[in-house]
């Protein structure tokens, strides 16, 4: 028996190429772990490693948990690439935090989920369908942050990540589209001031961790390493109004290398190198830059905006983001809208929606 690869190969270019880095489509498998996981990052052009101020630190930056107190839990869902009409095409995401003040840490937990929805099993003797199968991917991470000093925190993640993306090979594979693996994250997160502003300082390396393997190791892929870096700066603070703006800058840190002429291609660098070497391919080129704003009134009501953009030579994505907040008691609700600056484009009008409670 065989699968339709083909059509899972063409959901894999339209959610990844266009939903994650660019590169991450033709260097590494799993990309859906680098997509905005909650609203309130995504309405700010999908920045937050400086920020790192919610249960969502988890994805942005775990050294950001460090400095927060009480509990928090937060649900995600959005419809992924709404243009083309795919109920069965969706993302989920659920986090948690909780502050330990005798283990002098917060620990936290995510969930990550893409359904890629349903496909067609045929038989190598003719088109007709033999039977279906679903393909998705997920990812469990547990973190725990501590604050080094007073205004330095540090986290670190642990991370599984599960792909099926079909459980059956074709005729000539002994394997099949399933694999599994775990990667840890790195992060640091500095408070300080800037003209007497309130500045917070943040690095993220993502990611790390061996390749992930399908139909045999001599195919295994790398993960998407990602280093992150930013910045949230809070220009304005009183009673009623609080006003921060920040930006992100990102690059994907896998290295692949082509084939010689009549030659075999040659094996990706393990992620410990390649953290260095990714650099020689392109280097500054590849560097993804997102920023926004946002606004608080009494923390009660949010509006937020952002701008993300991705230079051609690695993919071309640029849209603008909007959202907004609200915060009641305990209880707080996110959206947040993508609006690109092309035609037809498959991001075009979509929403994260986020329900969260914080106590």
């Amino acid at each position: 028996m065989r699968t339709i690869y083909s059509i899972i190969a063409a959901l894999l270019l339209i959610c990844f190429v266009i939903n994650g880095p660019a590169e991450a489509q033709g260097e590494s498998a799993v990309p859906f772990l680098l997509i905005s996981p909650n609203s309130r990052a995504s309405g700010m052009g999908e920045f937050g490693t400086g920020i790192a101020d919610d249960a969502a630190a988890i994805h942005w930056n775990p050294a950001g948990l460090a400095f927060q107190m009480g509990q928090e839990i937060s649900i995600t869902h959005t419809n992924w690439l709404p243009q083309f009409g795919m109920s069965d095409l969706f993302y989920d995401y659920i986090n948690y935090r909780n502050h330990f003040s005798s283990l002098n840490g917060t620990f936290a937990a995510a969930i990550t989920y893409l359904n890629l929805g349903e496909h067609t099993r045929t038989s190598s003797l003719g088109p007709e369908p033999i039977g279906t199968f679903r393909s998705y991917e997920f990812a469990v991470t547990a973190g725990y942050a501590t604050k080094i000093m007073e205004n330095l925190g540090f986290g670190v993640n642990l991370r599984v990540i599960h792909s099926a993306l079909s459980p059956i090979g074709t005729e000539q594979e002994e394997g099949s589209g399933v694999g599994t693996t775990v990667a840890g994250d790195i992060g640091v997160l500095y408070k300080t001031s800037f003209l007497n502003m309130p500045l917070s300082l943040g690095a993220n390396l993502q990611n790390l961790g061996p390749k992930i393997t399908y139909i045999d190791a001599a195919q295994a892929d790398p993960i998407p390493t990602n280093l992150r870096v930013g910045f949230a700066l809070k220009v304005l603070e009183s009673e009623a109004n609080t006003f921060t703006i920040g930006a992100d800058f990102s690059r994907i840190l896998v290295r692949r290398y082509e084939a010689p002429a009549g030659g075999e291609t040659p094996q990706p660098d393990p992620f410990y190198k390649a953290i260095f070497t990714a650099w020689g391919d392109q280097g500054l080129k590849k560097v993804v830059m997102s920023g926004g704003l946002e606004y608080w009134y009494t923390d009660l009501i949010a509006l937020r905006a952002g701008y993300f953009h991705e230079e051609r030579v690695a993919g071309g994505r640029k849209f603008l983001t909007f959202g907004a907040g609200l915060r009641y008691d305990i209880y707080g609700f996110d959206f947040s809208y993508i609006a690109t600056l092309e035609e037809d484009h498959p991001l075009s009008d979509t929403l994260r929606f986020t329900l969260l409670l914080l106590w």
